[in-house]
């Protein structure tokens, strides 16, 4: 989440400037519609990178997959698993920390969106790659 939080924030620093350049006026602090701009940005991203590839940048780095009922998962399921991933949040973390009480270490979004995180082997070098 960390990786790809510093990821965001760098996303939602471009999102800005493509509001603030053009336009040549400043944003109002708590501007709700702009917030709501920054969260699609957010979901897009990890949308996109959900169904492209299962990961992440972050994920890659953690070799974690998501994996679902469909190959690619839905858009319908990345936003379900975006807004329950929100709350869960909101919520203080208890819908991470559910993983830990859940038999197959599920979280809310997981479970919400019928997805799954994977943990993929590491590749192995071979003697005649190297």
């Amino acid at each position: 989440m960390i990786y790809d939080g510093l990821l965001l924030v760098a996303l939602w620093m471009i999102a800005t400037a493509l509001v603030i350049i053009p336009t040549g006026q400043e944003i109002e602090p708590g501007a709700a519609i702009f917030q709501l701009y920054l969260l699609a940005v957010a979901w897009i991203y990890l949308a996109l990178c959900w169904r492209l590839g299962g990961q992440t940048l972050g994920m890659k780095a953690w070799r974690i997959r998501i994996v679902g009922n469909e190959c690619p998962i839905s858009w319908g399921a990345t936003l379900i698993r975006f807004v329950v991933a929100l709350a869960s949040l909101l919520c203080f973390g208890l819908g991470l920390l559910w993983a830990l009480l859940h038999p197959r270490s599920a979280t809310w979004h997981d479970l919400a969106s019928n997805t799954f995180l994977m943990v993929q082997p590491k590749k192995r070098v071979t003697d005649a790659a190297a």
